[in-house]
């Protein structure tokens, strides 16, 4: 949504933004955390984000909104049919990856991770996920910051966004536990599929 009404902000101020959330979220759950998966996925997602740093000098916003959109949506589909798998070494190494690349020039890394723990339980998925997101957004900040990035207006627009995902937060408390596995998991198809068909709109 913030891609579509303000991408002057992005991806800085998302970053922003997710960081309360997600120390949130993997403080709650925080016992059901996949250390080594995190572990994994951080190594692949520092390469990742000094992919993300050349891509947002030298690929044009619309050409890298259809390669992301196009690549989460054949991942959404491929995933629905897939049986069920535990994320390996390897494909949390490319996930971090993919994550790196995308979120640092987009602001949008959720899909990749999501995808690769939509077997795991819902508390682990949602521990696991956040605090890989937590890790790489600080990466990704300090790197933007470094690349001459990271704007003051970016930064103010995240503060005057933090009360409304104060209250997003505030309201999981009430409905997180009340979604089994199988129900989150259509959730995090029909997640990743809209985010890469709305990538894949026109401009």
């Amino acid at each position: 949504m913030l891609g579509l009404v303000r991408p002057d902000l992005l991806p800085a101020c998302l970053l922003i933004l997710m960081l309360p959330l997600n120390f949130h979220v993997a403080w709650r759950e925080r016992g059901t955390i996949d250390r080594a998966g995190v572990g994994w996925i951080t190594a692949g997602r520092l390469v990742g984000t000094l992919g993300g740093l050349w891509v947002l000098t030298a690929v044009s916003a619309a050409s890298l909104d259809l390669l992301v959109g196009a690549a989460t949506v054949a991942a959404a589909l491929a995933a629905s049919v897939a049986p069920p798998f535990d994320p390996e070494v390897e494909s949390c190494v490319a996930a971090g990856l993919v994550t790196g690349v995308t979120e640092t020039a987009t602001g949008v890394g959720g899909p990749p991770l999501a995808l690769l723990y939509q077997h795991r339980p819902p508390a682990s998925l949602r521990a696991t996920v956040a605090l890989c997101f937590l890790v790489g957004e600080v990466v990704s900040l300090v790197l933007l910051a470094v690349a001459g990035r990271l704007g003051p207006g970016q930064a103010v627009s995240a503060v005057l966004f933090l009360p409304a995902v104060a209250v997003g937060g505030l309201a999981s408390r009430a409905v997180h536990h009340r979604l089994d596995g199988g129900l989150l998991r259509v959730g995090v198809l029909l997640f990743a599929l809209v985010s890469g068909a709305v990538l894949l709109l026109p401009g």
